[in-house]
């Protein structure tokens, strides 16, 4: 005698709620909801046919109805940190940045940070810059511009 559809839906919502369950990244919990509704018209007596239309159309509705609120919300990894406060700010380069080796160091607010060059290949050390974005753990940095009385200001 074969299982009743019903049991294999509700053997479907099991497995896919306790998939959600180890791995916590949103991943199957849209299918076992889809699961309970074919369930549900399994016991009412609904065509294999309808129950699969079903489990795929509602699966379907509740991942666009609610991934992005869901995403935000219980899976929320990003971890918000001061760094983008450094944006924008002076430096002094403490160790020659050079991105061709992949090294260089920056000073600010009394921090050292690794920095890389935004513009050029080089910039040596004692030059003052000015931190233009942080990519991951690393300043990236712009030389700053210095004043003149004939011309404004130049690059240097």
């Amino acid at each position: 005698m074969p299982f009743p559809m019903s049991i294999v839906w509700l053997a479907a919502a099991v497995v896919f709620a306790v998939t959600e369950a180890a791995t916590l990244g949103l991943t199957a919990i849209w299918f076992s909801a889809g699961s309970l509704v074919a369930m549900v018209a399994a016991m009412l007596g609904a065509q294999v046919w309808l129950q699969i239309m079903l489990f795929i159309v509602v699966s379907g509705v509740v991942v666009v109805l609610s991934r992005d609120w869901a995403k935000r919300f219980v899976n929320d990894r990003h971890v918000k940190t001061n760094a983008d406060q450094i944006v924008g700010r002076e430096a002094v380069v403490i160790l020659s940045i050079d991105n061709d080796n992949a090294q260089g160091q920056i000073r600010v607010s009394g921090q050292v940070w690794t920095a890389r060059a935004a513009q050029e290949n080089a910039i040596e050390e004692g030059t003052h810059v000015v931190i233009t974005a942080i990519e991951g753990v690393k300043a990236m940095v712009v030389r700053k511009a210095i004043p003149t009385e004939t011309t404004g200001t130049i690059d240097l």
